[in-house]
């Protein structure tokens, strides 16, 4: 074999190898973009948004052990006017104190929500005025809705017959589930005087009962289940 022969194979060998490995590249590519993710949500106003990392790892893991669906346990957090934005079908948001929304910030939360995403909000304590405020924003023409018990749910995978379970105590106050709509989609979730995250997050930060935070895991599946369906 001459020189150039040499070459011509090496070279189609190479072009193969790379060809294999565009296409595995991109085969893994697809496996992740399908894959259910969690972004937490980065806002303004000194909250503390970034709390419990754990919380939406363990629950994509048990998640994924009770429904078939192929999930993606790793805390990623993003923020309204990211590009990434539209890559989260569920965004979870959660802190202590103060929310601040720019009005850019509070239309693209409101594409985000119209195009077919899902907003679930957890009050970690001392939330609620300022989100309320902020919501406003977001949705001039609507305020927060109590869900009744009978809501869809409250029952899509684990039977909640009374609603949002109560996992911390704050304020000797009921738990309550309130919810914002689109064209009759429930588009945001709301939790109030409950905390189901903090029963989400490693044992040993909040060192809940092991039935408490199964509790709050299982209710945490509903909402994803729910998110899925609608």
């Amino acid at each position: 074999m001459n020189l150039r022969g040499f070459f011509y194979i090496a070279g189609m060998k190479l072009l193969l190898l790379i060809v294999c490995f565009l296409a595995v590249d991109a085969a893994a590519q697809q496996r992740i973009e399908s894959q259910f993710r969690i972004a937490r949500l980065k806002y303004g106003g000194g909250g503390d948004w970034y709390n419990d990392p754990s919380a939406e790892v363990n629950l994509l893991r048990f998640v994924s052990q009770h429904i078939s669906v192929d999930v993606d346990p790793r805390y990623e957090f993003v923020d309204l006017q990211s590009e990434r934005l539209f890559a989260y079908p569920f965004l979870f948001m959660t802190g202590h104190g103060n929310v601040v929304f720019t009005e850019a910030e509070a239309r693209r939360l409101r594409e985000y929500l119209e195009r077919g995403g899902f907003l679930y909000i957890d009050d970690d304590y001392g939330l609620d005025k300022a989100l309320r405020r902020e919501m406003k924003k977001v949705f001039p023409d609507q305020n927060f809705v109590e869900l009744p018990f009978s809501h869809g749910l409250f029952h899509a995978h684990f039977s909640f017959p009374q609603g949002v379970p109560k996992i911390h105590e704050h304020d000797n106050k009921p738990p309550q589930g309130f919810g914002m709509f689109r064209n009759g989609r429930l588009v945001v979730f709301y939790t109030y005087e409950s905390n189901p995250s903090d029963g989400w997050a490693d044992p040993e930060v909040h060192n809940n009962p092991e039935n408490v935070r199964t509790e709050a895991l299982k209710f945490g599946t509903n909402i994803v289940v729910w998110s899925l369906l609608h």
